[in-house]
C-alpha cells in the first residue's frame, strides 16, 4: 500500500478516494540535495508501512509535477514533500527540511 511511484494524473487523484491522509514526495533523480532527501523518506516509508506515501521521479512524471504545483498553488520544488488532508496541502518541506525527524512529526506524531 505505502511508498508507491506515482507517475499520473489518475493515479494521483485516486489517491484522494484512497486516503483522507497521505504524504507525497517530488524526487530528482539528478539532483545530489533530492537523494539524500529521498533516503530520509525510505526510511521513513520503510519504518511507518502503516501510513500512506508516494512518490514521484520528475524527470519520469514532469506533467504530474506541475499538475500537482498548478492545482495547489505550491511553487515546485524538488525535492518536495507535502502533507494532504481533505485534498489540501497542510504541510510541505523542500531541500534540506525533507528529513526523517520533520515526516514523522508531520504525520504520525
Amino acid at each position: 500500500m505505502s511508498n508507491q511511484s506515482i507517475e499520473s494524473v489518475d493515479q494521483f487523484e485516486e489517491l484522494f478516494q484512497k486516503h483522507d491522509e497521505f504524504l507525497f514526495i517530488k524526487n530528482s533523480l539528478t539532483c545530489p540535495i533530492s537523494q539524500a532527501a529521498f533516503e530520509e523518506y525510505q526510511e521513513f516509508a520503510e519504518k511507518h508501512q502503516d501510513y500512506p506515501s508516494y512518490y514521484l521521479h520528475v524527470q519520469d512524471s514532469r506533467d504530474l509535477s506541475n499538475y500537482i504545483a498548478e492545482k495547489f498553488g505550491i511553487k515546485h520544488e524538488s525535492p518536495q514533500a507535502l502533507l494532504f488532508k481533505a485534498n489540501e496541502v497542510v504541510w510541505n518541506a523542500s531541500h534540506w527540511k525533507i528529513t526523517y525527524d520533520a515526516l514523522k512529526k508531520e504525520t504520525v506524531e
